[in-house]
């Protein structure tokens, strides 16, 4: 029954090297997302919210058994989306500092991603070291943030503008799925996070049926800021599975 752990934006597998160290789970599979961490994207591939959790869903399933699944910020929603709509496929779900709630509003950074020609522009001033120091700001050790900065390329930053291009109403489309789900769950939120709020985790936790914790001290990176912690509540959500 091995763990799926899935990043988001503009992360790597990497970022969950801290968490992963204190969880001491061996039977861990972490991917890279189409576009981010140095991995492709294949061939006719749009990098659209469906296009990524159609993706991750054959990923799991290619696993060949359940699995525990684990989510930030985009991983958090694509593992949602799947875990709601293939439940199947996992045993025990963990999300956290992403939104599908209809009443979320995009953060000012998104809406200028999801803003033609504007995010362009953003894009083209992107590089990997503003990324490096910006990580570094976020709690990042500095050779964590390095090693994630080092992916900053077009691909990525493509991939990204289209993914939140095709997100804008995500809430309305993915929302109603989210009733009915029935596989044990938590959703973790950092208090300070400036991107999704304290509040839209604890609706979604409510929709879920999920335990809601709520992280003191972190911003929107809780795995690595908190790992130690999070990690605790893993292994708790996981032992009550067994």
């Amino acid at each position: 029954m091995p763990a799926f752990f899935v990043h988001g934006n503009p992360d790597s597998h990497h970022m969950w090297e801290p968490l992963r160290a204190a969880a001491d789970r061996e039977d861990v599979v972490a991917p890279d997302l189409p576009g981010f961490g140095g991995n492709p994207v294949p061939d006719a591939f749009d990098c659209t919210k469906e296009a990524y959790a159609d993706w991750l869903a054959a990923a799991i399933e290619a696993v060949g058994e359940p699995v525990d699944l684990v989510g930030h910020d985009w991983g958090a929603m694509l593992s949602t989306r799947v875990a709601t709509t293939r439940p199947e496929l996992i045993r025990t779900l963990a999300v956290g500092s992403g939104a599908i709630d209809p009443e979320y509003t995009w953060h000012p950074l998104a809406q200028q991603w999801q803003t033609p020609e504007v995010g362009e522009q953003l894009m083209s001033a992107w590089s990997a070291e503003l990324m490096a120091v910006f990580l570094e700001g976020e709690g990042f050790p500095a050779a964590l943030a390095a090693t994630e900065a080092s992916f900053v390329d077009d691909t990525m930053k493509d991939a990204i503008l289209r993914l939140y291009r095709s997100a804008v109403d995500v809430g309305r489309e993915w929302g109603p799925d989210l009733d009915g789900f029935d596989r044990p769950a938590v959703v973790f939120t950092g208090v300070d996070d400036p991107y999704v709020t304290a509040g839209i985790g604890e609706r979604l936790a409510q929709r879920l049926g999920a335990r809601f914790v709520a992280f003191e001290g972190s911003g929107h990176w809780w795995p690595v800021v908190r790992a130690a912690d999070a990690a605790a509540e893993l292994r708790r959500l996981w032992d009550s599975a067994d």
